[in-house]
């Protein structure tokens, strides 16, 4: 079943991004003495501790407008062995935290041997757990996931696209405030350095992932002396030519790296729920499938409508892990099924949007750097698109919401780059939908000899701790506990 997590982290099937840029030092440094952090029990977990962080909505005016950010610590349960703390930083833009420390907290702590109290937060403008809130007013259709994601019609036509897009921007605009654009990658950098010094820390280790690893490796380029041991997980091309345009377009690659995964389980014999004899019958067979239902969508009994690019999307959402991939079997076995419309439809249909979820993703890639405004151009870039990665039919490179958005970036991206201490371990998955291997390389190429590249032979999005894979578990693991990395980079098999 695709849970809450995984649909999150594909909002923009960017969720999954990365890491790269280094951004403009604000105008004016943040307070020099950040507030105390009064910790006390979390609520859904005593055994991790909660507080509040206070930061500026803006940090050229210290003095002025508060945000709130929703901060959980798991304490070291060994303080003998406490080397520090470990920052770790989710995807989205706009994942959470607090989400992320329930997720590999225990884990993380355990594979460390208590080297680290592990600490995270919920982004500015979440709304989560206590966090600053923000909201553009979306009409409810635009949060449909198949609508707000930019899939292009049956046709490829993007009228629908563009016009979406531009009611977003304009909703954003009249509604969201000063808080919705301080929402930038550079802020969350400037956050997490105000949490490290309340946290009274004078190096940070962090953990990033997915769009994450953006945040990591600014915060490393910026501060390298504040930096102590760096992992990104799931990496993506980090030319600032390309940031949030560029990880989104390069979802196409990704989906075309993983889907032979899928197409060679789907085509197991002994599978219940195989769909082809052979692996390469699978993809015609789904294209095929997504273009008869481009021309006629199904209803089933629940309401739920199924059309070809509701079917594309759960592509997207499932492809994240394995365990996506009997779901979305039973879901194309359900489309190919004409007897009867008394179908159990599978937990892969594309569901709406939350609001605040909408807001922060938007506002943060919009925010971060200045999109393209021809429509021309996205036409033909869909069209090229189209022909060349046939299972995203042309979505990644659509038109945008930040097309039309109305506020210039405040920061612009530089370049990360090899000037630094060697404090860096990558890990990736050699199969990722969303931050593609071809774009980790380019991120270990500007690193230089500052990284070290695990590369886990394994497809899905999201390697530590999270398929299985010893190597790439243990090799992590060690370098976080010792700083030993590898003499080289390596591959696990």
């Amino acid at each position: 079943m695709t849970n809450q997590r995984t649909r999150k982290s594909l909002l923009f099937a960017l969720a999954a991004s990365a890491a790269a840029a280094t951004l403009a030092a604000p105008a004016q440094a943040a307070p020099a003495a950040a507030p105390a952090l009064q910790w006390k029990p979390c609520a859904d977990a005593p055994t991790r501790e909660c507080a509040d962080l206070s930061v500026p909505v803006d940090y050229r005016a210290p003095d002025g407008p508060r945000a709130h950010l929703a901060v959980s610590r798991l304490r070291t349960d060994h303080p003998e062995a406490r080397r520090g703390t470990l920052l770790l930083i989710p995807g989205g833009p706009g994942g959470s935290g607090f989400d992320l420390l329930k997720q590999k907290g225990e884990a993380m702590r355990k594979e460390t041997g208590g080297a680290y109290d592990i600490v995270s937060f919920d982004p500015r403008g979440t709304g989560t757990h206590g966090s600053s809130l923000a909201e553009c007013g979306l009409d409810k259709a635009d949060l449909e996931i198949s609508s707000f994601i930019p899939w292009p019609g049956p046709d490829g036509d993007i009228g629908e696209n563009a016009a979406r897009g531009r009611r977003i921007a304009d909703a954003c605009a009249r509604n969201g405030g000063p808080l919705l654009r301080s929402f930038t990658s550079a802020n969350e950098v400037r956050d997490a350095d105000l949490l490290r010094q309340a946290l009274g820390e004078r190096k940070l280790s962090v953990y990033g992932v997915s769009y994450g690893t953006y945040v990591a490796a600014q915060y490393a380029q910026q501060h390298p002396d504040r930096t102590d041991r760096v992992v990104l997980d799931s990496s993506g091309d980090p030319d600032p030519t390309r940031v949030a345009r560029g990880w989104l377009a390069n979802t196409s690659v990704g989906v075309a790296d993983r889907f032979p995964d899928f197409a060679k389980w789907a085509s197991t014999p002994g599978n219940p729920d195989r769909l082809a004899d052979t692996p390469e019958a699978v993809q015609p067979m789904f294209l095929a499938l997504a273009a008869k239902l481009d021309a006629s969508p199904r209803t089933f009994a629940d309401g739920h409508k199924l059309t070809g690019n509701h079917l594309r999307m759960g592509l997207l959402q499932t492809l994240h892990s394995d365990e996506g991939f009997a779901p979305l079997a039973k879901l194309i076995r359900a489309a190919r099924d004409t007897t009867t419309d008394q179908l159990t439809v599978p937990d892969v249909l594309p569901v709406a949007v939350p609001q605040s979820d909408a807001a922060v993703r938007t506002a943060t890639i919009c925010n971060d750097v200045a999109w393209p405004k021809s429509l021309p151009a996205y036409r033909r870039a869909v069209a090229a698109d189209r022909i060349r990665y046939p299972l995203t039919a042309g979505m990644p490179v659509s038109v945008m919401p930040c097309a039309f958005w109305k506020d210039e970036p405040a920061d612009k991206p530089g370049r990360i780059t090899s000037q630094g201490p060697s404090n860096i371990l990558m890990v990736q998955n050699l199969r990722d939908p969303n931050t593609p291997y071809s774009g980790s390389l380019k991120m270990r190429e500007a690193l230089g000899e500052r990284a070290r590249l695990v590369t886990v032979d394994s497809g899905g999005h999201e390697a530590y701790l999270a398929n299985g894979n010893a190597c790439g578990d243990r090799t992590v693991s060690e370098f976080l506990k010792t700083g030993q990395r590898p003499a080289g980079d390596v591959v696990c098999r």
